[in-house]
């Protein structure tokens, strides 16, 4: 079987290593392009170099957006991934290299370089696509799929403004540009994931079982599961890993619903929010594939594999 070609935009943070190993395990990395979000962009950069000493190769990293389009960001996640958003774990100052090559432009020239071939991974504020997107409207054409963990398409999100979502509520004017440019994406939104939690005991077990990569993520994973046992949200939430296994395996969905989905802007309470039209009453193309279910067992299979928990 053909390994998926990936192309990963990513703001490392704790659930990105996970998807980041998973892309390892079972799919080609073209490159990782680096926004700010989960924490600053010094950080995440750090992080992603850091994952690639863990996995080994020459994926090469690139350094992208360190602020939204427009305005501030309001919060970031460092209470939820650590302050440097690998747990505060105090990791070596990596060894990978840090390429030259702005992360816009890099997504611009490798998809020029391989149209049609990669698929677009996108776990991070979407500011990065959304600045590679003014430069070159055609990028959408040399996409072969768009994959993006973004949204709560019925408003239950997990920011300060209740409806939205953290990458969308990041940087909303980016999300905007994104959603308006592509004709077709899957989205899968914050609320998938919580459906699709794992038990905390049985990802225990997988982290025991594993080998150097759970080593790495029990440590990292510490402090998210700390917070999330204290604000109710039940068993290892793994956002991220959700998307990466609907980008590498996209039979993987058994449920969904395609949906015309755009982003409030200026809402003082919704700012961030994912609007879904569900009845089709704007007249708006139905351009987001909503993953609302997946094969779970199968989803729990692609993790294990990735933390050398199961062949």
């Amino acid at each position: 079987m053909t390994r998926p070609q990936l192309l990963i935009d990513t703001d490392p943070g704790v659930d990105d290593a996970l998807a980041i190993l998973m892309a390892h395990a079972h799919a080609d990395i073209a490159g990782l392009s680096i926004a700010a979000g989960n924490v600053g962009l010094e950080h995440t950069v750090r992080n992603a170099r850091t994952l690639i000493d863990l996995l080994g190769g020459s994926t090469p990293v690139f350094a992208g957006c360190a602020a939204p389009l427009v305005r501030a960001p309001e919060e970031d996640a460092a209470f939820v991934h650590g302050a440097d958003g690998f747990g505060d774990i105090g990791f070596p100052e990596p060894k990978a290299a840090l390429t030259d090559e702005s992360a816009a432009l890099a997504l611009l020239r490798l998809t020029r370089e391989r149209p049609g071939e990669l698929t677009l991974v996108a776990l991070a504020p979407l500011t990065n696509l959304a600045l590679a997107l003014r430069l070159d409207p055609t990028l959408p054409e040399r996409v072969a799929r768009l994959v993006v963990m973004g949204g709560a398409v019925t408003g239950h999100g997990n920011t300060g403004k209740a409806p939205a979502e953290f990458n969308v509520g990041f940087d909303p004017e980016a999300a905007h540009v994104v959603f308006e440019a592509f004709p077709s994406f899957d989205l899968v939104d914050w609320e998938a994931t919580l459906r699709h939690a794992f038990d905390d005991a049985e990802f225990d077990a997988w982290l025991a079982a594993g080998d150097r990569r759970a080593e790495f993520f029990g440590q990292i994973v510490a402090t998210a599961r700390r917070y999330n046992a204290k604000h109710d949200r039940s068993g290892v939430i793994a956002a991220d890993a959700l998307a990466m296994a609907v980008a590498i395996d996209p039979s993987i969905v058994i449920r969904s619903e395609t949906r015309a989905v755009a982003v409030e802007l200026d809402g003082r309470l919704t700012r961030g929010a994912t609007v879904v039209d569900w009845a089709g009453r704007l007249g708006r193309p139905a351009q987001a594939n909503i993953v609302l279910e997946v094969d779970h067992a199968r989803f729990a299979a692609m993790v294990r594999r990735a933390l050398g928990a199961e062949a």
